[in-house]
């Protein structure tokens, strides 16, 4: 179907003020219910069909009541107001229903959203099932047919032909996160009830309730027969154009007056997906919506300004446009985006009618994002199917300066409990001596051989799972428990080379991930490594839709490169620490110490001894003039991880700019976050050997010049070298018996060689 067609409308709650009440359920467990009740109204605004404002605080005001019978009648009172129907299951589990008092009203093309009652005597913990006689999944392999649809549909197949007049509704039971797909057993509860229509005008269906064969009424009454109104939708295109007047595509959010959201979420597939309110559409493409007034949200990734436009939507068509205005664009400075780590199967993606979404739908998300490179990362789940799209290129729907690649997470498989890893720029993407990922090494050191030696830039995904610590401070000497999938073995990579392309030792690993984690367990194990004197380098990434699924480039890479963007030469910009991360709200651009740019020449400055240095940089940041009080001063352990807000000073407009030497900030500068770009220089001490970098802690990061004082090696810190050390060992304990038999011999010779290295690090440091 088209895709303006069935992708269609948001669904809707639709109370009829005017009806008579439901009768009321006595006698129910308090807390329970109040539980299950913030669940339903969680899924509900998940699904964009809250409450309305007036019903939510009502009931909000009702789960804080003192009396819990009080508390139990007020909540009915709401919810009653939107349900479709109301189910009793007797004490013989003998099911019946009846028609409730929500307006039986559904749109053309689209879902809405009811609620049904269930007043549970049985105490019953069955799944809770809905059928129809008139559902279209019925005759049309529809994914949600279960057992009691297909003894419907045998019934009605032995009854003869079934007229396509008879076919126009579908009807599904939302049983995602946060509900659950059993009935809980309480006495009340309220379940979510999905209904589409194929037509307009008015349209009699049947709906029938049940928790398993032979549990229905007799007498029929567990179905119920309810005359629907169906309203027409008719297109409604959005024009949008970019700051240079060329049409492009964006993210909208479209909203009617109680804030419910259009097209319906729970229902869409590819290119929208289910798990967010906005939907990504180029200039003069549609959704459909019924008549009425609505917002409309338009956003285009960080750099943007967001926009936003209230219009009326004609029976016939309607329309919105958007011209975009940008605050900054790093790429006129050459400082190129890009996000290293998202998919496109597992974790918030479907499984049919597809395993995941394929390549022109992650295009139109970076394309809404303004996302320059995409690397989409070919992981555990759906690896099989999402295979067949690597080809070791940019992928053929790449749109310059968009593009688009395919390569592989190790996640899910072979050494990933010793921390997932990012393998960029392969050749190759199968580890040798099989055709899938059950066959890959579970040493992670043995993965980055075999990816270096092609040319691939890799490094740790997720760096913080595992690392976690219980303080702020940056540096700190807690050694984490090295118990996760993120920079865990990174420890011990980081201190080997590998044969590359050519045979020549290099760099095992080339960066840590940041800015989908907290940012003090990413960045505390890289400050001490540089301490030890190695030069990882750091990308962002998003790890959409997993850690974070509202979008892809929340963390990002902007990369310097001299002329025409290249996927290839983005990663080795990156390789060579020729970048700054960040969500994309501060920005760091061209970072130079002394005579030395930021990933030039090795990014090595050589003074023949001690002195000061001059660093300078380019900075912006963009701070809305006043707090979110939601996110300011939120814990950093708590998402999001990385966000400009947790930079702000107090309440003003202003973020610290800080140079870091060692880890530590010895300079500080207030930008006023107001998005200009301001040219800002520090003077420095270097006293010895040192790496020196700059941040907006929470929101920014750059990667390090390397100081060389006399041509000594760093060795910036003794407790650096000292954590690390412990590290190795903490580490071992951790991931020793995740390993295959045959490679434990290599694992330990691996370890021990890490260990060696920290300790003869340890006994040149001098530093405290």
């Amino acid at each position: 179907m088209a895709l303006t067609g069935w992708l269609a409308l948001m669904a809707s709650l639709l109370p009829l003020p005017a009806a008579s009440p439901l009768p009321k359920v006595a006698d129910v467990e308090w807390q329970p219910f109040a539980a299950q009740v913030r669940r339903l109204t969680e899924a509900l605004n998940y699904l964009g069909a809250p409450l309305s404002p007036q019903d939510s605080k009502e009931l909000t005001d009702a789960l804080a009541a003192s009396d819990a019978a009080s508390g139990v009648d007020r909540a009915q009172e709401v919810l009653d107001r939107y349900c479709l129907a109301s189910i009793q299951i007797n004490p013989e589990m003998r099911v019946k229903v009846a028609q409730g008092p929500a307006r039986p009203e559904l749109v053309e093309q689209g879902w809405r959203i009811f609620l049904v009652k269930v007043a549970n005597e049985a105490g019953t913990t069955s799944e809770l099932k809905a059928v129809s006689p008139q559902a279209l999944s019925l005759f049309e392999g529809g994914a949600r047919s279960n057992g009691s649809d297909r003894a419907l549909r045998g019934k009605l197949q032995a009854a003869g032909p079934v007229p396509a007049a008879d076919l126009w509704m579908d009807v599904d039971l939302f049983k995602g996160q946060p509900l659950k797909k059993e009935l809980s057993g309480l006495k009340l509860e309220y379940a979510v009830l999905q209904l589409f229509s194929r037509d307009a005008g008015k349209r009699e269906g049947k709906l029938s309730f049940n928790v398993g064969q032979g549990t229905q009424d007799l007498g029929f009454r567990s179905d119920v027969d309810i005359l629907f109104s169906c309203t027409p939708a008719a297109p409604f295109t959005i024009h949008v154009r970019d700051e240079q007047n060329h049409p492009t595509t964006a993210g909208f959010v479209i909203r009617d007056p109680q804030g419910r959201v259009y097209p319906t979420q729970s229902k869409r597939l590819a290119p929208d997906f289910g798990f967010h309110p906005q939907v990504y559409r180029a200039d003069g493409e549609t959704v459909r919506l019924p008549p009425g007034d609505y917002t409309v949200e338009c956003n285009r990734g960080p750099e943007y300004l967001p926009a936003s436009a209230t219009v009326h939507m004609g029976s016939k068509a309607g329309k919105v446009s958007f011209k975009l205005e940008r605050w900054i664009d790093p790429s006129t400075f050459g400082w190129w985006s890009g996000d290293h780590h998202i998919h496109a199967a597992g974790c918030a993606h479907y499984t049919k009618p597809s395993e995941g979404v394929h390549a022109p739908d992650m295009m139109r998300h970076c394309l809404g994002e303004d996302l320059k490179v995409g690397c989409n990362l070919t992981w555990g789940p759906c690896f099989d199917y999402q295979k067949q799209f690597f080809t070791g290129k940019i992928d053929k729907v790449s749109r310059y300066p968009y593009l688009l690649r395919y390569d592989v997470e190790v996640s899910g498989f072979g050494s990933h409990q010793s921390g997932h890893l990012c393998l960029l720029r392969l050749k190759e993407q199968m580890y040798p001596g099989g055709e899938s990922k059950n066959h890959w090494p579970t040493l992670g050191l043995n993965t980055l051989r075999w990816a270096k030696k092609q040319g691939a830039v890799v490094g740790p995904a997720h760096s913080g799972w595992g690392l976690e610590v219980p303080t702020s401070e940056l540096p700190n000497y807690v050694v984490p428990p090295f118990s996760g999938i993120g920079a865990n073995e990174y420890l011990v990579d980081v201190t080997h080379e590998v044969p590359g392309p050519d045979g020549t030792p290099i760099r095992a690993v080339d960066f840590l991930s940041t800015v989908d984690t907290p940012y003090v367990w990413e960045l505390n194990i890289w400050y001490h490594t540089l301490n030890c004197g190695y030069r990882t380098r750091i990308s962002g990434e998003t790890d959409f839709p997993c850690i974070y699924g509202e979008r892809v480039g929340l963390g990002r890479s902007y990369v310097k490169l001299a002329g025409k963007l290249d996927f290839d030469a983005w990663c080795e910009g990156i390789r060579q620490g020729r970048n700054y991360v960040g969500d994309g709200r501060s920005h760091l651009m061209d970072l130079q110490v002394g005579e030395v740019a930021v990933g030039e020449n090795g990014s090595e400055l050589r003074l023949p001894q001690a002195g000061r240095v001059k660093v300078k940089v380019r900075a912006a940041a963009r701070l809305s003039e006043k707090p979110d009080p939601a996110l300011h001063g939120r814990p950093y352990q708590e998402k999001p991880y990385w966000d400009i807000e947790r930079a702000r000073i107090g309440t003003t407009r202003t973020v610290p700019v800080e140079v870091l030497v060692n880890g530590y900030p010895m300079a500080t500068r207030p930008l006023v976050a107001d998005g200009h770009v301001e040219s800002m220089e520090f003077d420095v001490a270097i006293e010895r050997s040192s790496w020196v970098a700059l941040r907006v802690l929470g929101s920014s990061h750059s990667n390090p010049v390397f100081v060389v004082v006399d041509g000594k090696p760093i060795r910036a810190s003794r407790r650096s070298a000292e954590w690390c050390l412990k590290g190795v060992d903490q580490c071992w304990s951790q991931k020793e018996r995740f390993l295959k038999p045959e490679e434990l011999e290599q694992a330990r010779s691996d370890y021990q060689h890490a260990r060696a290295a920290y300790q003869r690090i340890l006994e040149e440091s001098t530093a405290p």
